[in-house]
């Protein structure tokens, strides 16, 4: 029976509002806008010649077809308009201020006589323009709301797949 184990934990990553953060996420978020932007657009090119042909043989089909690309459509253009609204939300941040950057993971070792709460202990790690200033233990593990995070990243949106009958 082993004495010890290693077990993965969250770590926040928070950053120090500087203005070079503040340019970096501007452009994080204006590439994944324009990433949202090409994926409408390859939907709307890919989708065009498929239903145009469909028509002909079962227009029934090429009628819930063309309705479902209009829902993926607006949840590309809601996912666009969220990421708008988080850029223009990173303009408005006061310098010095701390951000939530996301998640990491770490391990830990906890052994037999081991404290299970020393080990769950939270970690957060504070950056300065991608320089680590402190590391941070805090009581009781860490939860993070994404409505903190400052990153570009959205609910993956998938474009949908268009198979020939």
């Amino acid at each position: 029976m082993p004495d010890s184990v290693t077990i993965k934990r969250d770590v926040i990553l928070r950053a120090i509002v500087t203005p070079g953060l503040k340019e970096q996420l501007d452009d994080e978020f204006t590439a994944a806008i324009e990433q949202l932007d090409g994926r409408i657009t390859q939907l709307d090119i890919g989708a065009r010649q498929y239903v145009t042909e469909l028509q002909r043989t079962d227009i029934q089909q090429a009628m819930a077809l063309r309705q479902q690309i209009e829902a993926e459509k607006r949840r590309f253009r809601q996912a666009k308009d969220e990421l708008i609204q988080r850029q223009r939300a990173v303009a408005e941040l006061e310098e010095g201020t701390e951000v939530i950057r996301g998640t990491l993971e770490s391990w830990a070792e906890i052994a037999v006589g081991g404290n299970i709460q020393t080990a769950l202990r939270g970690v957060e790690i504070v950056v300065s323009d991608d320089k680590v200033i402190e590391i941070r233990e805090t009581e009781g593990g860490i939860t993070v709301e994404t409505s903190q995070e400052v990153s570009p990243e959205v609910a993956e949106v998938q474009a949908p797949t268009i198979e020939r009958p």
